[in-house]
């Protein structure tokens, strides 16, 4: 009987053991990670390609994973809405637009040409693409936290750009979608503008409300921390639901229900550790779990296409920030915030 207590195979199956070992990787990676000088965040994501499918394949990367790395990306997304300095993301408001559109243009111009003549892709392909180079999510946004920077007028600009590139890169994924399935017709812009502006008013105008009103009436900490989860998801939702992608939607919630939920409060405070000692590690390890090292040295094709993707990637951006720094006379650290929030595809 305790034999067989004890018996396993892998993948692990059993529910208790599969958290126990994400836990202990949560605790240990971090760690180990900063005694070898390497930012726990890619400590984290190395130890889910270890423990991955494509690795030792202690756990299987099934719909949980899936379900939490999903809240953790949204988690990462909302904490940047709520966190950030509104007096000096509304006064860096343009500039930020300017580094949006520098840091979509840029990448997708420099990523459609490379995807046409270097990899010899279809124009669609190309474009499609030179997309992911364009848009990028708020991976390193935790180690900005760390660094208690986030005050710092260069990451309003980086965040505002964030907004910008985002939507505009998610917009050319969603005609490209629509021609390939060939949904794209006159009444797709139309169908789109309506449902975005919907959306933005039901975030802009009842959430807030809504957020000032329970808060203002029920103090329990617990009630108040699942209140604004729940926000976070349903504006994630409707955000898909407008036909926009779910990390705009609780940016954007974040942003709408900011002033409600000081820096200093104890609601933030449990807002940062839940996502900080949860939700976010759960993301990380869940994208360590996708990488297959061995495809990186299958043949020579795949090589090629990872070191172009890489390169154009990382000098489209940094091309962006420099170009940011020039317009906006920054230094060269803000440069350095804005090319490291930017640079995480």
């Amino acid at each position: 009987m305790v034999l067989q207590m004890l018996s396993f195979s892998l993948p692990l199956n059993n529910p208790v053991l599969i958290f126990s070992v994400i836990l202990f990787v949560i605790l240990a990676a971090p760690l180990l990670f900063n005694k070898l000088r390497i930012p726990h965040l890619i400590g984290l994501i190395i130890a889910g390609a270890i423990i991955g499918p494509h690795g030792l394949y202690l756990i299987e990367r099934d719909s949980s994973i899936i379900l939490f790395g999903t809240v953790g990306l949204l988690y990462i997304m909302f904490l940047a809405g709520v966190e950030i300095d509104m007096l000096g993301f509304k006064k860096n408001t343009g500039k930020g637009i300017v580094f949006g559109l520098y840091t979509f243009l840029i990448p997708m111009g420099i990523g459609t040409l490379a995807g046409l003549y270097i990899l010899d892709f279809s124009l669609a392909s190309s474009v499609l693409l030179a997309s992911m180079f364009a848009s990028h999510t708020l991976v390193t946004y935790p180690i900005i936290r760390s660094f208690g920077i986030i005050k710092n007028r260069a990451v309003s600009i980086g965040l505002g750009g964030t907004l910008v590139t985002d939507t505009l890169a998610l917009l050319v994924l969603a005609v490209i979608v629509a021609i390939s399935t060939g949904d794209y017709n006159s009444a797709f812009w139309l169908r789109l503008s309506i449902s975005t502006i919907v959306f933005s008013l039901i975030v802009i105008f009842v959430f807030p409300w809504m957020a000032h009103r329970f808060l203002k009436k029920y103090t329990n900490s617990v009630s108040q921390y699942i209140f604004v989860l729940g926000l976070v998801f349903l504006g994630s939702f409707l955000a898909q639901a407008a036909g926009l992608e779910a990390i705009l939607g609780a940016f954007f919630v974040g942003l709408a229900i900011n002033r409600f939920i000081p820096n200093t409060s104890a609601l933030m405070n449990r807002i940062e550790f839940v996502g900080d000692a949860l939700f976010i590690p759960f993301f990380l390890i869940g994208v360590g779990m996708l990488v297959d090292f061995s495809s990186f040295v299958k043949d020579q094709e795949t090589i090629k296409v990872s070191l172009v993707m890489t390169l154009v990637a990382a000098s489209a951006k940094f091309i962006a920030a420099w170009m940011a720094q020039k317009t906006f006379k920054l230094s060269v650290d803000e440069r350095n915030i804005i090319f490291g929030l930017s640079n995480s595809q």
